[in-house]
C-alpha cells in the first residue's frame, strides 16, 4: 500500500467509514460581514461566529450600501450585514440559527435580528450586566415579508 492509500484508509477509518474511500472534508462556511470599523459589538459578533466554526471575512466599510445591494429591507436593519451560502444575514443572529438556515435551506432571502437586542451575540458583553432581552430571529422572504424563524426568550 502506498502512502496516499494508507492516508486515505486512515482517514476513512477515523471517520467511521467501512472501506478505504475518500472521506469528504466539510469546509467551515465563509461568511462575509460588512460593518463599521469602529463598532465593538460587530467585532464581538464576528468573534462569536469564529468560535462557532465560521470563516469570517470582514469588510470595514459600513453596511448600509451592502444591505441595499443584497436586498435586505431597511426596516430590518442593524449595525452589520453579512452574506453566507447565498443568504443575507442582518444583525446579531446567533451562529446556531445561521447553521440551521444553511442546513434546512429554505427559500428565503435570509435572516434578520432588527435593532440591537441586549443579550444577543455581540450584545452580551459584561457592560450589559448579564441582561438578556427576548428577541426573535426573522426569516426574510425575497418579497421582504417575514416570519419568526427562532425565538430567544429571557433566561
Amino acid at each position: 500500500m502506498n502512502r496516499r492509500q494508507l492516508l486515505t484508509t486512515a482517514l476513512a477509518t477515523l471517520a467511521g467509514a467501512t472501506s478505504a474511500q475518500t472521506v469528504p472534508i466539510n469546509k467551515p462556511p465563509l461568511l462575509q460581514v460588512w460593518k463599521d470599523p469602529n463598532c465593538g459589538c460587530c467585532g464581538d459578533w464576528v468573534q462569536h461566529l469564529q468560535a462557532s466554526g465560521f470563516l469570517v471575512q470582514v469588510i470595514d466599510t459600513g453596511n448600509v450600501a451592502a444591505r441595499k445591494r443584497l436586498g435586505m429591507p431597511d426596516k430590518l436593519g442593524s449595525c452589520h450585514t453579512a452574506r453566507v451560502g447565498g443568504y443575507v444575514i442582518e444583525g446579531h443572529v446567533p451562529a446556531a440559527d445561521i447553521l440551521r438556515l444553511l442546513r434546512e435551506k429554505p427559500q428565503a432571502l435570509g435572516l434578520a435580528v432588527p435593532g440591537m437586542p441586549i443579550g444577543s451575540p455581540g450584545m452580551d458583553g459584561p457592560e450589559y450586566g448579564g441582561r438578556r432581552d427576548a428577541y426573535d430571529v426573522l426569516l426574510v422572504a425575497r418579497d421582504g415579508s417575514t416570519r419568526v424563524f427562532q425565538s430567544h426568550h429571557k433566561t
